[in-house]
């Protein structure tokens, strides 16, 4: 796939197929928010965990997507012993959109929306799993959604995803 090929979901199509299959969602549109630092205010007014997410790649190639509560701390030395993979970098642009679908400052668990081969292993802070409400950007920086915890497993159930959960802290 070519830098400029478009992916098979943008944020309007991912927000329709989870209304279609009944995943309730809410989303709300802020303005851009690039690093986890950002936009406190707004966390502070939308419930639940908040979330960032790391595209990694190793030695091998493998890709990686790391998803966790904000707060949590990812050591990327440590992180491999943790997940199973061999020594982690960040994935580059090129690689996030041909399979996620996502620029820097968008990377989302709901990218592997467009990850049908499975090409990117996910995984998922145990703090997230547990939570109640957990919140993603909708494929751009531009918005952030609210899903449930039923809301997130069958969003993963739909895509045919099993993530590997991990407690990093």
């Amino acid at each position: 796939m070519m830098q400029d090929t478009l992916p098979a979901f943008d944020r309007d199509r991912l927000l329709a197929w989870m209304e279609a299959r009944g995943i309730d969602h809410r989303t709300r549109d802020h303005p851009a928010v690039f690093r986890v630092e950002e936009g406190q205010d707004l966390k502070a007014s939308m419930p639940g965990a908040h979330t960032k997410n790391l595209f990694l790649k190793d030695r091998k190639q493998r890709l990686w997507l790391i998803s966790a509560r904000q707060d949590t701390v990812i050591d990327l030395k440590q992180a491999p012993a943790l997940i199973g993979s061999d020594r982690l970098s960040f994935g580059n642009e090129a690689l996030m959109w041909e399979t996620l679908g996502v620029r820097p400052g968008s990377v989302t668990a709901l990218g592997l929306i467009n990850d049908p081969e499975h090409r990117v292993t996910f995984v998922l802070d145990r703090h997230l799993w547990d939570a109640d409400i957990v919140n993603f950007h909708p494929l751009v920086n531009t918005a952030t959604t609210a899903l449930t915890q039923a809301a997130l497993r069958s969003f993963f159930t739909a895509i045919g995803r099993e993530p590997l959960v991990v407690g990093f802290s």
